[in-house]
């Protein structure tokens, strides 16, 4: 992702949709997803409102630069879950999101393509429903001060409308706070000419 390339396309909150073929029912669970610390239990949550069902399948694209994605069939034919549910987090162009479809058997085999269009098909219909947001690109940072520099910190911090996550003022005080990234390199380098200002990057998200 470039500099200037700062935004990307997200959910704003759970989503249901459904597919039905042959008897065969699919429910599809779409919820924003920040880190894979969520997954364990997102897929416990969805088991637990649908503890009958034969497959609990998912895929989930994750970070701004869209880079970071996996895949799980749960048990069907390799390639005809996880693969379409991530084609269409693809084709949407959105990232931060899992999408995780329940498969209750209807009695009838659907087929690789028939398969492959159902979880498609109702990854689409929760997608469909969903909010599409758009995200800016934010560097988190943390700074650490003499508190005689607070006014020449604060006075930064609200010019630049950056947007303070944590702070304990003290003699020596610490903020945490989050820049949008093109905003990132003005900011940083307002802040290092400060005397005894130390700017440690966190993470991006």
């Amino acid at each position: 992702m470039s500099l200037f390339e700062d935004t990307y396309r997200t959910i704003d909150a759970k989503y249901e949709g459904i597919f039905r073929d042959k008897g065969s029912k699919f429910i599809a669970y779409a919820f924003p997803f920040k880190s894979e610390d969520q997954l364990k239990d997102l897929i416990l949550e969805v088991k637990a409102i649908h503890p009958k069902a034969r497959h609990h399948c998912w895929a989930y694209r994750l970070t701004p630069d869209r880079k970071v994605f996996r895949v799980n069939d749960d048990g069907e034919p390799s390639g005809t879950a996880g693969r379409p549910i991530l084609n269409v987090l693809l084709s949407m162009d959105v990232t931060n999101v899992i999408v995780i479809v329940v498969r209750y058997f209807g009695g009838t085999l659907l087929g690789v393509p028939g398969l492959i269009n159902a979880y498609k098909s109702a990854t689409q219909d929760a997608l469909t429903k969903a909010e599409i947001i758009e995200r800016t690109v934010n560097d988190h940072y943390s700074i650490t001060f003499d508190y005689l520099h607070m006014n020449d910190i604060m006075r930064i911090i609200k010019e630049e409308d950056v947007e303070i996550e944590k702070q304990k003022f003290d003699n020596q005080c610490y903020l945490e706070f989050e820049v949008r990234k093109m905003q990132v390199n003005r900011i940083v380098d307002r802040f290092s000419k400060i005397e005894g200002c130390q700017l440690t990057y966190l993470y991006t998200i």
